[in-house]
């Protein structure tokens, strides 16, 4: 989409120059589309540079795989497992809204197990709310997690059918001011397509003929997935007696059915004050802005930025500051 965009500016020149009346037919495209393509492109420029207003409550929603547990995602000596940890554990987040959540439940003689759980938990001054979709045969625990520093009075899971990573959790938080915030925690169906074959569709004609079919099957079934699943949050959504704060990896586009249905109720955080694509995904694939934050229009949104120089998952963080809408 961002690259439609460019041709249609391009176009819009070109015809200015050479025969105006034409020009028209991009500029009407730019025009119609705007809306939709500002979903993807956030622009927004001067808002880095405005004085911050405090904050009334920070969040970090990243997907963690499993904290690089895995011996094919381990690096020497731990680095990225131990430094992902160290950064949630010691920032100044209120919420914690975590995917793919990893916690094992005592320290092994190698010292490789970590029970993050209580790290980011008891040991930060977080209240933890641990939605377990798999159980292991050492106890440690798969799935999501929120933890945070002000009181969870309730808390539920929504289950997509059988409970797996692809699900959702809810708590109610009783923020300082007295108001109480229902935060939302999502991983929606993956596209369970491997990153080098979908390079190796769009590399070569070959490529694409031994790939591209293939792909196309799972493009569909994870889109059929994941409108059910957005229906079933939508609907959690609109039921909320409270302000709604949502985060997740939604494996999905700002252009998408899921993302619609989940803008036409909230307001994106990046959409809201980034500028440019605001890519959480960190692979070969480029511009895929797939992780989100959404909050109520009763809230404010002061600032949300992808986490970058962060690498130590598939995914960068997203860091974002709110406060109450103040009375105009």
């Amino acid at each position: 989409m961002p690259v439609a965009l460019l041709l249609n500016a391009v176009a819009l020149g070109y015809w200015l120059m050479r025969r105006w009346p034409v020009a028209l037919l991009p500029l009407a495209a730019l025009l119609l589309t705007w809306p939709h393509l500002m979903r993807g492109l956030a622009l927004h420029p001067l808002h880095s540079l405005a004085p911050a207003p405090e904050a009334t409550l920070r969040v970090i929603s990243a997907n963690v795989r499993i904290f690089n547990v895995y011996p094919q995602l381990r690096d020497p000596d731990l680095h990225s497992t131990k430094a992902m940890i160290r950064y949630l554990a010691d920032s100044p987040a209120d919420v914690l809204c975590l995917q793919e959540f990893y916690s094992e439940p005592h320290p092994s003689q190698d010292g490789t197990v970590f029970n993050t759980e209580r790290q980011l938990g008891r040991l930060s001054g977080r209240e933890a709310f641990v939605s377990t979709s798999l159980v292991n045969r050492i106890g440690a625990k798969f799935g999501l997690a929120i933890f945070s520093r002000y009181p969870i009075l309730r808390r539920g899971v929504i289950r997509f059918g059988a409970l797996t990573q692809n699900h959702a959790m809810w708590a109610d938080v009783r923020l300082p001011a007295g108001d109480t915030l229902r935060v939302f925690n999502a991983h929606l169906q993956s596209m369970s397509m491997a990153e080098q074959d979908i390079v190796q569709s769009y590399s070569s004609k070959s490529g694409f003929k031994a790939k591209g079919m293939g792909l196309l099957r799972r493009f569909k079934r994870g889109f059929v997935a994941r409108s059910s699943q957005v229906d079933t949050l939508v609907h959690r959504i609109e039921s909320s007696p409270y302000p709604v704060l949502l985060c997740g990896d939604l494996n999905d586009l700002p252009y998408s059915y899921t993302y619609d249905q989940l803008a036409d109720h909230l307001q994106n955080a990046w959409a809201a004050v980034g500028t440019g694509v605001g890519a959480s995904y960190n692979g070969k694939l480029p511009l895929l802005r797939i992780d989100n934050q959404f909050i109520s229009p009763e809230w404010e949104v002061l600032s949300c930025r992808v986490r970058r120089d962060l690498p130590y998952s598939d995914h960068f963080p997203l860091e974002a500051e709110y406060r109450r809408a103040q009375p105009k």
